[in-house]
């Protein structure tokens, strides 16, 4: 889903077989537009949110799991222009 007009958020939303026994049935994976992952990670710590896992290499590839203040967890990507930057479109 995204806003139709080639800008905004967009939400991807993928079937899996297996059942979730804890809280969220939702993942999200977010991709700052205004600013680079390392630097909207900084940001959702500011605002409560804790690092759960880091996959973030040397080379600037990979994500950051989060958890939100109510218990849900999320990932930060790098943004489109990380993406652009190293060739990984």
């Amino acid at each position: 889903m995204n806003s139709g007009e080639g800008s905004g958020p967009g939400l991807l939303f993928l079937a899996v077989p297996e059942g979730k026994k804890l809280k969220n049935r939702l993942h999200l994976d977010l991709q700052p537009q205004d600013r680079a992952r390392d630097e909207e990670v900084e940001r959702l710590l500011g605002l409560g949110a804790k690092l759960v896992a880091d996959f973030r290499k040397p080379d600037g590839t990979g994500w950051v799991v989060m958890i939100d203040i109510e218990g849900n967890e999320f990932c930060v990507e790098r943004s489109q222009a990380e993406r652009t930057l190293t060739g990984d479109i």
